[in-house]
């Protein structure tokens, strides 16, 4: 591995071996935990109980994250039933935008809560909040109740769930790093896979009420079991959890890595909230715009393992850029040709995997850009830049729609132009690391260390760079 992709220990603490980053010093081999708020003296190991790590990850992605999905079908019943007073089309897609955008606003929030309070606490406050957001959904009346439970409440609680989780599996491992994480992350997938399916059942038997009640006492019990048994390795890979480092806007890489999950963000909103909708516009029932919904999110749980795979084989940033372009023709070309027969919602639903590849990629491509132990820095200003893409894409996508079955053409080339745009972005971004790696290779005295830091050698750079490598096929 290229030195400068090894995190970058602080002075607190012995310098990491130079085998692989991730890795403790021999000094802390014997006396370090394996979890910060934890005493006990275990050896790390490449993955050990970060297994245990993921399955709690990915439990907490299923039951937030794979829980936020189903919103598609709250959607799909609200624009039909007209069961709130002083609502909107608009409106009830501003609810979907605001869960997510409020998860990632509040990220700088829960990173410094996570620095001062630990991984645990940050995690039991999200756990709380996301089980009264349900609570309180199920008591609403007006759309100003739905705004503040199901789109502010819930969405401050999912992003006290997701910070403190994201940036955890990465700490356990290296070899692995893509594959585990993606693991984790198809919680999300499989979670959206059954609550898409038991949330239109629940309201079809047991009313709306009932549905958002049995999805918080889910909430809380599931999320709170994994806030007991998840441990991170904060301390010992020196993880920085402070909410700003000026020092990333002034990398344009920064800004590349940034580009491409702003405009993969907007596309993937609109297909993750619109395709139920979409199915009903064009002919379909509610049942089988369900289904849809639960075929997408299949694919998010069976591909996102596959893409961490080929990404730990083949380059985290190859297979991000190509995972980009995939979901860029399979909107031009599936969804807006074949997207009028049940079939063919059906494949393009199958490629979903691609339209929300930006979750299992997003960790390990930032360890690439800034290195393990600026991440949850990083990511702190990348989810707070995401604010705005998420919490508009939606009511973009419905401003877009027009009447009759041909209603969603423009939303269709909208999100395929946004997917090309995260493309490009994530592309220049490759052609960036290559030219890193070729220049710190070839420099016999460049030994820096956790990627564009302070510390770590300046590689100069100019429009050239981001030209030169677009073509070069490369593992990177």
């Amino acid at each position: 591995m290229p030195p400068f992709l090894r995190p970058k220990t602080p002075p607190a603490l012995e310098p990491s071996s130079p085998s692989s980053a991730g890795h403790i010093s021999e000094k802390n081999e014997t006396e370090s935990p394996v979890d910060s708020d934890s005493s006990g003296e275990v050896e790390f190991k490449e993955g050990g109980y970060g297994w245990v790590v993921v399955a709690s990850v990915l439990l907490v992605n299923a039951h937030t994250w794979g829980m936020n999905s189903s919103y598609s079908v709250f959607l799909a019943y609200y624009l039909r039933s007209g069961t709130l007073n002083g609502s909107s089309p608009l409106a009830f897609a501003f609810v979907g935008g605001l869960s997510i955008s409020m998860a990632l606003l509040v990220s700088p929030l829960a990173t410094m809560c996570i620095g001062r309070f630990g991984t645990k606490t940050t995690l039991r406050i999200g756990v709380l909040l996301e089980a009264g957001s349900f609570i309180g959904a199920s008591f609403s009346t007006e759309m100003w109740h739905l705004l503040l439970s199901q789109g502010l409440c819930f969405g401050i609680g999912l992003g006290f769930c997701f910070t403190p989780t994201v940036g955890v599996v990465p700490q356990w491992f290296d070899k692995q790093r893509s594959f585990a994480n993606a693991i984790s992350t198809s919680g999300s997938g499989f979670g959206g896979l059954i609550y898409s399916l038991a949330t239109n059942a629940m309201i079809t038997n047991l009313g709306l009420e009932w549905a958002f009640r049995i999805l918080a006492i889910l909430a809380f019990v599931v999320n709170g079991a994994c806030s007991i048994v998840l441990k991170d390795r904060n301390k010992e890979v020196g993880a920085i959890h402070v909410a700003f480092r000026m020092e990333f806007f002034r990398q344009s890489e920064f800004w590349l890595f940034v580009g491409w999950g702003f405009f993969s963000i907007i596309g993937y909103v609109i297909v993750v909230f619109s395709v139920p909708d979409y199915a009903q516009t064009v002919g379909f029932g509610a049942q089988q715009g369900s289904i849809l919904a639960a075929i997408f999110n299949l694919s998010q749980g069976l591909g996102r393992p596959l893409i961490g795979y080929f990404s730990d084989r083949w380059g985290r940033i190859n297979i991000a850029g190509l995972g980009s372009l995939t979901a860029c023709l399979t909107t031009f070309f599936l969804w807006i040709f074949a997207g009028k027969s049940f079939a063919g919602l059906v494949v393009y639903n199958l490629f979903g995997v691609f339209a929300g590849s930006i979750w299992p990629c997003v960790a390990p491509v930032g360890a690439e850009v800034v290195g393990l132990s600026l991440l949850p820095a990083c990511l702190s200003i990348y989810w707070l830049v995401l604010v705005l893409p998420s919490t508009f894409a939606e009511v973009i996508a419905l401003a877009l729609k027009n009447p009759g079955v041909n209603g969603y053409v423009d939303v269709q080339i909208f999100a395929g132009l946004m997917y090309a745009a995260s493309f490009l972005s994530i592309w220049l971004l490759r052609s960036w690391k290559l030219h890193q790696v070729s220049f710190l290779d070839s420099d016999s005295d460049g030994d820096g260390e956790g990627g564009t830091t302070d510390s770590s050698p300046r590689v100069p750079h100019s429009l050239g760079t981001y030209l030169s490598g677009i073509f070069t096929l490369k593992r990177i």
